[in-house]
């Protein structure tokens, strides 16, 4: 396997989910494109929880055409209710860290949450280490609206969250849900 590029974000409604989406390394600069092309005058970024339902359909739909045309896909590290929301969360990375260490080389993009960068940083080495992989994997925190792609994550998030139609809309680019 060669590179990845993975970007992740969490929802912590109805339990606690990581979503890590992925695609086509050389597809990246044109996953940016399809998304940027959705971010409306004025808006800096895309966040699923500040959208009109019509937006978020729209927003989904796009994100599974390009799962079809760009090879957006993603892996849902669900964690439940049990522990407490750290305990959770270090769960889902530690899958998530062990499914990169499968690629030569592998970029973990987190959307950034002030009160978790210190935490995950530590999260990380200790990760990355453990899985024998601490030089091939790197990870940084970006601010949602530095980086579009993001929103992928920030979206299947959502949608499987919550459930339904929701979760059925967003299914075609989830390849695989993983209970840690």
């Amino acid at each position: 396997m060669n590179s990845s590029h993975i970007y992740v974000d969490e929802t912590k409604a109805k339990g606690y989910l990581v979503a890590a989406a992925t695609g086509i390394p050389s597809q990246l600069a044109v996953s940016r494109k399809e998304i940027g092309a959705l971010i409306l005058p004025g808006q800096r970024s895309l966040h699923m929880k500040a959208e009109s339902d019509a937006r978020k359909r729209k927003i989904a739909n796009t994100i599974v055409t390009m799962g079809e045309t760009l090879g957006i896909k993603a892996v849902i590290y669900d964690a439940g209710r049990d522990g407490t929301e750290k305990e959770r969360r270090s769960r889902c990375l530690k899958a998530l860290v062990n499914d990169a260490a499968k690629y030569e080389r592998a970029k973990i993009v987190f959307d950034l949450d002030e009160t978790l960068r210190s935490w995950d940083r530590q999260q990380m080495i200790e990760l990355t280490r453990a899985a024998g992989a601490g030089e091939r994997i790197s990870y940084e925190h970006y601010v949602r609206n530095s980086e579009p792609l993001l929103a992928i994550p920030d979206t299947i998030a959502w949608c499987w969250a919550r459930g339904g139609e929701w979760r059925a809309r967003i299914r075609p680019v989830v390849q695989d849900v993983i209970d840690v």
